[in-house]
This record gives C-alpha cells, sequence and structure tokens, in this order.
C-alpha cells in the first residue's frame, strides 16, 4: 500500500474539510495515469437528467456500484451503461480515502466526474445512499474549479471557495447533506491534463 507522509490539519469551510494540495504533482500524476486505464474500460458517458436534459458534467465510475441518470432516474448501479463491470478502484485513491477518513467503512464507488471548461454541477445533495454516517471524499484534478457550499435545505446563504488540483475535501458529519456544486471552471490553471478541464473524483460508501 502507498504510504502518504503526515499532513497539516485541514481548513473547515462550514462543516467541509478542505485539504489544500493534499497530493503533490507526483501524486496527481499517478492517479490520472491509472484513470486513462480504468476509463478505457469503462468509458466516460454523458448522462441525461430524469427531464431528458443533457448534463454537461461526463462520467464513469469505479468499484462495485456507479452512478447513472437518466429518465429512469439518479441512483447506482454495478454495471457500467455498456453492461460491464465497473473496474476496481485504484489503489492510490485508495489510500487517499484511507488517510483523511481512517474511521469509515471501504468506499463502495468512486465517481469520476470529468468537467471541460464550460462545465458545471448545480447544487444537489448527495443522498442516494443508505448510510448517511459515511463520509464522502472528493480529490480534484486539473484546472481550478469553483465550489459553492449551501445549506441542508435550498436557499439562504451560500459560501465558495476555489477548488485547485491536489486538493481533497471531505464531507461528512453536519456537511454530510448540504447543498454543494461546482459554478465554473478556470481553464488553463492547471498542467496536470493534455487538455483543458478538471477532474474530481468522488469517494463513497453506497449500501
Amino acid at each position: 500500500m502507498t504510504e502518504i507522509p503526515p499532513r497539516p490539519a485541514p481548513v473547515e469551510v462550514r462543516h467541509f474539510l478542505h485539504y489544500p494540495g493534499w497530493l503533490d504533482v507526483s501524486g496527481q500524476q499517478r492517479i490520472v495515469a491509472e484513470l486513462r486505464a480504468l476509463v478505457a474500460k469503462a468509458p466516460l458517458f454523458s448522462p441525461m437528467t430524469p427531464h431528458g436534459r443533457p448534463m454537461s458534467v461526463r462520467m464513469t465510475s469505479a468499484g462495485r456500484f456507479g452512478w447513472l441518470s437518466d429518465r429512469r432516474g439518479y441512483r447506482y448501479s454495478e454495471t457500467h451503461p455498456n453492461g460491464q463491470p465497473w473496474p476496481a478502484i485504484p489503489e492510490s485513491i485508495l489510500t487517499v480515502w484511507r488517510a483523511v477518513v481512517p474511521g469509515a467503512r471501504e468506499p463502495e464507488c468512486c465517481l469520476i466526474n470529468f468537467y471541460g471548461p464550460d462545465a458545471r454541477m448545480s447544487l444537489h445533495q448527495d443522498r442516494d445512499e443508505a448510510d448517511f454516517t459515511q463520509p464522502v471524499v472528493s480529490i480534484s484534478l486539473g484546472d481550478d474549479g469553483l465550489f459553492r457550499i449551501g445549506n441542508a435545505t435550498r436557499g439562504g446563504r451560500t459560501q465558495s471557495l476555489w477548488l485547485r488540483s491536489g486538493d481533497v475535501m471531505v464531507m461528512g458529519n453536519e456537511a454530510r447533506l448540504l447543498h454543494h456544486g461546482i459554478d465554473r471552471i478556470a481553464p488553463g490553471t492547471s498542467t496536470l491534463l493534455d487538455r483543458p478541464g478538471r477532474i474530481n473524483l468522488t469517494l463513497r460508501v453506497v449500501t
């Protein structure tokens, strides 16, 4: 198992725990290389909302479960839309989970979102999982993304911060059901990927 050296304490932002620069450049490059091999087995696809609108983010998954969205609704599935089981979550990604949430169960899904320069994700809650006592861990790779944190219900004051390549965010306890989203991407702020865009990995316990 890959060892991660000790890191400084996280910064709390409205109950989210933000670890700026958790992954160094070599750690980021290692994950991106493993993601390329993973996407060759489980290609990125463009999901539709239940209302039939295309999402601007392309996605795939790893682990026992993957997340899908189409006219049948939002849900987890044990197979990719092509009918194949999802690939295993790479050890380099699991190492981050174990370091930042050491008491949690092992993640059963790693959702892989690719944001092109014009992609965004509206405010939403992660509530398709069965056990809200388990955290969600987010890893940012590539161009900066403007992350917005809302409230447990829609409306009210929000707070935004830029997530940069190598940052890790933990959403647990009071933060677990807060609305959150990505307002925009800043193309050209990272040279990690071979084209403009941002990869966001979110690790979840599903059952």
